[in-house]
């Protein structure tokens, strides 16, 4: 994994140099491999704490790259939605979860790039599953997936292990769960099984 780690003075940007410099004054290496295509999701595991968001987006800054994500419609019409929208936020509709999964994945596949960051477990406290979306998402744009992991007690933020999904579920997320074995949160207690909780199946049309 060493030949993965990234130095800043082998950064093309200063700002890319900069963000590095900043994770590294704060103890934190950043690992990075690059992406298997253009399109996939940035599954993120474990998130535990507010002080993922800092880091990932140090870590986003340094590689330079317009990763996004979706958060609640009512969240982009704050003060702040300008915000959220440039450090590449997207609004999503949760009222109307009708076909939502097939919207976004023609969204994606008629993209250029995008790599969407999605954190399954969609909260800081302990949840006794992961949410299925990515993992449908995945399958109907037939994109891969990075895992990527914010390791607290290594200090590691982990962006190398990629992975293409079969469709077979259970060997699928075993898979996933073989990947993060030994990474950890900083509050591991409130790290969520590597399960899925199923969707209803009107939620996936």
């Amino acid at each position: 994994m060493t030949d993965f780690e990234l130095k800043p003075a082998t950064l093309p940007g200063w700002t890319q140099r900069a963000s590095l410099r900043v994770l590294k004054l704060f103890g934190w290496r950043m690992l990075y491999r690059p992406l298997p295509g253009p399109r996939g999701i940035v599954v993120v595991y474990p998130h535990t704490s507010n002080w993922d968001f800092f880091v990932g987006l140090f870590g986003k800054w340094t590689l330079n790259l317009p990763f996004r994500w979706l958060a609640k419609d009512s969240l982009f019409k704050s003060p702040l939605g300008g915000w959220f929208r440039a450090l590449g936020g997207e609004p999503v509709d949760r009222s109307a979860p009708q076909g939502m999964i097939r919207s976004q994945a023609e969204r994606m596949n008629a993209a250029d790039w995008y790599w969407l960051a999605i954190t399954p477990e969609a909260s800081r406290s302990h949840r006794p599953n992961w949410k299925s979306g990515f993992y449908h998402l995945a399958i109907e744009a037939k994109v891969p997936l990075c895992l990527v992991y914010i390791d607290y007690p290594n200090k590691t933020l982990g962006v190398v292990d990629h992975l293409h999904l079969s469709g077979d579920q259970a060997a699928d997320m075993a898979a996933i769960a073989a990947i993060y074995a030994g990474h950890h949160g900083l509050y591991p207690e409130n790290e969520a099984p590597i399960v899925l909780q199923e969707r209803r199946v009107e939620e996936r049309q």
